[in-house]
């Protein structure tokens, strides 16, 4: 039978991969950059994470859950720092295209992450080709020990990893400073028009680096999340599925205001699992076609924000397009 109370907490477990993702694509869009690559730098992030995961229980005598989580973090961080700054070089410093550069990071990052994920697979020598971080992902899905105290609200509110919380702060934080603080104005400054920036005295190169790489950084986190807290450390090549272009898709959703993506983030986490809910029986069609749901939620929402003309439903003026000073 369906209960809220056991689909919610569900739905927002899946949620945290896809804000973090749809977070850091939209500083990377407020800054003027169509970043593709986002699939690639999560999967980046995530097997980052994973080797420093894997070398530090394979090598502590002793297993400390503080540094087993600040290991995978950082590393995880490194890759996706890593991803973003060659983007920014390509994009920003060769002006090379931006879809053409994201998709190519895609792919890179996919077969990046698929290659040391079947490497560490070999010297596990394990029979099923999948990497278990179990010390890790307990130290990761650790909630709050007052939470099973407090029943359905403890359920609810509390029952959830720290990057959970971590997740809707930067939200929180991304939506406040792209809003209120002069950093955030010259940022969507440069995104909607580079040229009158840089006449203003803005350094643009070094704002498009600066978003595009901690955007990077944040939904390279999403990947992270997903391997060592929803997935309980179990990393298995191709597993990710499409969470990465729902994230970028999901920008659109939520107009570019990361504190809207955290609601929006959890209904399309609800769409995701909402098939094991709806009783189908036998009928294994029905239960396909629900899961084609998120896809079609997708394509509707995307059909009704590009056919509204408020200049505050628009994308940065500037997105795609490289800025050369000399084209002034």
């Amino acid at each position: 039978m369906f209960s809220l109370v056991t689909f919610i907490p569900r739905a927002i477990v899946q949620s945290v991969p896809l804000l973090l993702g749809c977070v850091g694509e939209t500083l990377n869009e407020k800054s003027g950059s169509l970043n593709l690559g986002i699939p690639g730098v999560m999967y980046v992030g995530a097997i980052s994470g994973v080797i420093g995961s894997f070398i530090y229980e394979n090598s502590a005598s002793t297993f400390n859950p503080v540094i087993g989580v600040i290991i995978p973090i950082l590393a995880c961080m490194l890759g996706s720092f890593l991803m973003g700054l060659l983007f920014c070089f390509l994009t920003v410093t060769l002006r090379a295209n931006q879809n053409v550069t994201g998709l190519a990071m895609t792919t890179f990052g996919v077969g990046f992450g698929n290659f040391f994920g079947g490497s560490i697979i070999k010297l596990t020598g394990a029979e099923v080709p999948s990497i278990a971080l179990s010390a890790t992902s307990k130290a990761f899905k650790a909630s709050l020990p007052f939470a099973g105290k407090l029943g359905v609200v403890g359920k609810l509110l509390f029952s959830y990893s720290f990057m959970t919380y971590v997740a809707i702060a930067i939200a929180f934080y991304t939506a406040y400073m792209l809003n209120k603080t002069r950093v955030g104005l010259e940022l969507r400054a440069v995104g909607e028009n580079p040229a009158t920036a840089d006449a203003a005295g803005i350094n643009i190169t070094k704002y498009k680096y600066s978003a595009i790489c901690i955007g990077c950084m944040i939904a390279g986190l999403g990947g992270l999340y997903y391997v060592l807290d929803y997935a309980s450390g179990v990393w298995s090549n191709d597993a990710f599925g499409d969470r990465g272009w729902l994230a970028i898709a999901l920008v659109i959703f939520s107009i570019w205001r990361p504190n809207w993506a955290i609601w929006e983030s959890m209904l399309f986490g609800g769409l995701y699992i909402l098939y094991l809910y709806i009783p189908t029986g036998t009928n294994f069609a029905m239960k396909e076609i629900y899961k084609m749901l998120p896809y079609l939620v997708t394509i509707i929402v995307l059909i009704g924000i590009s056919l509204r003309n408020k200049h505050e439903n628009q994308p940065p003026e500037g997105l795609g397009l490289p800025y050369f000073r000399e084209d002034r």
